[in-house]
């Protein structure tokens, strides 16, 4: 069942602050990876490129925890235990292009690499942890 994000959570999401994803590799190992996040519609987005290795371990097994930390109170984080909703080419482009926009204050994304194919995961937040604010 999915939880909502409001509030307090909402702002550190929406707020250049980075997240950390956590899935679940092939051999059952973590892995976390640092990545940009979006918040649309009620989920979290997430964008990537196809061949990245945290995408391939959400498709094997779509749980997901995503942890964003206030950039200037790093005690004061977000902790969303979920599971992939949807995996979309469709708009990826303009989506990466939003979120570089958010964190870079460019309005095109820099490091997009030739022959890349970006990649929208929404979240849907099954679990919504809000400590030190």
């Amino acid at each position: 069942m999915a939880q909502a994000i409001e509030g307090r959570v909402k702002e550190l999401i929406e707020a250049p602050n980075i997240s950390y994803v956590g899935t679940v590799r092939s051999d059952g190992a973590p892995q976390v990876n640092p990545t940009w996040i979006g918040f649309e519609d009620g989920v979290v987005t997430l964008n990537s490129a196809e061949g990245r290795k945290w995408p391939e371990n959400l498709r094997r097994d779509p749980r997901i925890t995503i942890t964003v930390a206030d950039a200037e109170n790093p005690y004061e984080y977000v902790m969303i235990r979920g599971r992939l909703a949807e995996e979309t080419k469709e708009g990826a482009d303009d989506h990466i292009n939003k979120l570089s926009k958010k964190y870079l204050g460019q309005d095109e994304y820099p490091f997009r690499q030739p022959g890349e194919e970006r990649l929208i995961f929404r979240i849907e937040p099954e679990r919504v942890h809000h400590m030190g604010g």
